[in-house]
């Protein structure tokens, strides 16, 4: 029980982790890519509205039936905490949902959706013990359920990090940026 209360911690946590830097991006730039090779906001977020649905719905469907015998040497996986660094980039298995990509506060609303839905998965599913499912991550290995919600988290918090660098790198506008006199009182 207080692994799962860790968990649904961790990604409340996360979660406003990301809003915040959200924040950062305006609605009239949300759709802005700040490079050619860089995503927008709004693609970050569907990326994760995508990963986060992708999760979920293998949990729901792996919880359905017995747990798979996995082999000892296959259980091996990297840490999940890995899934937050964001040292190197990786390129998804999941491509991005065009339909998917709409204004800011639509995005935002449904990604709180999702992780809703996550976290009533977690509460419907509290009386078993979900550490026998294991299914396999494209990067990781194979995690079993649990690491899967923490998973979520910790790649949540590595595209909050790749928000702030796109709030960082597009253009400030007018409406933006501070008086000249309250700027030069910050330095």
């Amino acid at each position: 029980m207080e692994q799962l209360e860790a968990i649904v911690a961790t990604l409340g946590r996360s979660q406003f982790g990301l809003l915040r830097a959200a924040d950062a991006v305006s609605a009239e730039q949300w759709q802005t890519r700040p490079s050619a090779t860089v995503w927008s906001a709004a693609e970050v977020t569907c990326h994760l509205m995508t990963v986060e649905r992708a999760v979920l719905g293998s949990a729901d469907r792996v919880s359905q039936k017995a747990p798979a015998a996995i082999p000892v040497l296959r259980r091996w996986h990297l840490p999940v905490k890995l899934a937050e660094v964001r040292v190197f980039r990786l390129k998804t298995p999941l491509p991005i949902e065009q339909e998917l990509i709409r204004a800011k506060e639509d995005m935002l609303a449904e990604l709180r959706e999702v992780r809703e839905r996550t976290l009533a998965f977690l509460e419907e599913t509290k009386g078993r013990d979900l550490s026998v499912y294991k299914w396999r991550h494209p990067f990781l290995g194979v995690l079993d359920a649990y690491d899967w919600m923490r998973m979520i988290a910790g790649h949540e918090v590595r595209h909050t990090k790749q928000l702030r660098e796109i709030a960082a790198k597009l253009p400030r506008g007018q409406s933006k940026s501070l008086p000249k006199a309250v700027t030069s009182l910050q330095k």
